[in-house]
Formats: C-alpha cells, sequence, structure tokens
C-alpha cells in the first residue's frame, strides 16, 4: 500500500520525488500523478501506470512562475504574451510556450511546446514547493479511464504501483484546467 502524506507530511513526499518516486496528489479538479520531470525512469513508471503512449507528453505544474520559467524558451515569446500569461497564473490555467532547452524530450513526447501551469491550489504549490520545482501533473487515471476524484479510485487504479499520495482535498473545480497555446490563443483543450 503507497504512503498516505499529510499536508504537514509535503517534505517527506517531495522526497520520496526526489529519490524517484511517483506520487499521487489532489489538483484544482482531480488527482494528478507527479514525479521529477528530469528523472526519466519515474516518468516512464506514470506511463506504464497509464497505460499511456509516451508521444502524448505531460504539463508540468509550479508553485511559482520562477519554478515555471526555466522550462520556457524567452526569446520566443513577446512581453505583451508574458504579462497575459502571468496575469492568469497563479490559477486554473495551463498554456503550452515555447519550450526551453530545460525540457526533457520525453515530458514535451511529440509536442513542440511545453504545457506549464502555475497553480493556487494549496496542496499541489505545497508539494512544488517542498520539491523545489515545478513536477510532472497528469491525471491520475489509466488511459481511457475517468481521472479519479477520490483517494479510492487513486487506490482502485494504480494500489501499490505508487510511492505514496498526497491526502488533501481537491480545489473544487468541475474539470481539469483549459489549455491554451501562449502564441495564438487557441483553447487547445476546454
Amino acid at each position: 500500500m503507497p504512503r498516505h502524506y499529510t499536508l504537514a507530511e509535503l517534505d517527506a513526499a517531495a522526497a520520496s520525488l526526489r529519490s524517484g518516486g511517483v506520487i499521487a496528489y489532489p489538483t484544482e479538479a482531480v488527482f494528478g500523478l507527479g514525479c521529477d520531470p528530469h528523472n526519466r525512469q519515474a516518468f516512464d513508471r506514470i506511463f506504464t501506470l497509464k497505460q499511456r503512449p509516451p508521444t502524448q507528453g505531460v504539463l508540468l505544474i509550479a508553485a511559482d512562475f520562477t519554478q515555471a520559467q526555466r522550462y520556457i524558451d524567452m526569446t520566443k515569446l513577446p512581453a505583451g504574451v508574458l504579462a497575459q500569461v502571468r496575469a492568469s497564473w497563479p490559477g486554473p490555467f495551463t498554456w503550452i510556450f515555447p519550450r526551453s532547452a530545460d525540457v526533457p524530450d520525453w515530458v514535451a513526447g511529440a509536442h513542440a511546446g511545453i504545457a506549464l501551469r502555475v497553480t493556487a491550489h494549496a496542496p499541489a504549490a505545497g508539494l512544488c514547493r517542498a520539491f523545489g520545482g515545478a513536477l510532472v501533473s497528469t491525471s491520475a487515471n489509466p488511459h481511457g479511464e475517468p481521472p479519479a476524484r477520490d483517494l479510492v479510485t487513486v487506490a482502485d487504479y494504480f494500489g501499490d504501483g505508487l510511492d505514496g499520495i498526497v491526502d488533501a482535498p481537491l480545489g473544487g473545480a468541475a474539470q481539469p484546467t483549459t489549455i491554451r497555446d501562449a502564441l495564438t490563443g487557441a483553447i487547445i483543450r476546454t
């Protein structure tokens, strides 16, 4: 059985992530699966758990803009666009940016850009702060199944395949965040 971490134990959850762990944690609307985006073995475990094609890529979630900024190719981002994005953060808005060289290829999958969110959801932001950087965030569900919205469903889906679960409430949103292209404003997912 994976370890359950309370909000008071986020440092321990972050230590698990730093040592290659895969953890489920609450986001704005659903539970997400997370790991260190720079740890290929942990990342591959998530895709194995989800039974998802690795070409799909994932988004990264951060506690503040500083954690997200390293993944953006700022030379390809007009100042007005950056101002618009920063005005929406922290919040339930995921934006696709031109990616920097810091984005591991496996995180982006077959995509040219990188999807990033600076979350206002306190448990997810707290986990990112404890970890010291952005984390992989992909819905906690096997490919084709509905995303987990409670701990029982997370356990049913993944059992002992996880190293831990952050036991905290979801953010109350009805559906996962909208994803928009930062350069064009086009909505990729509603």
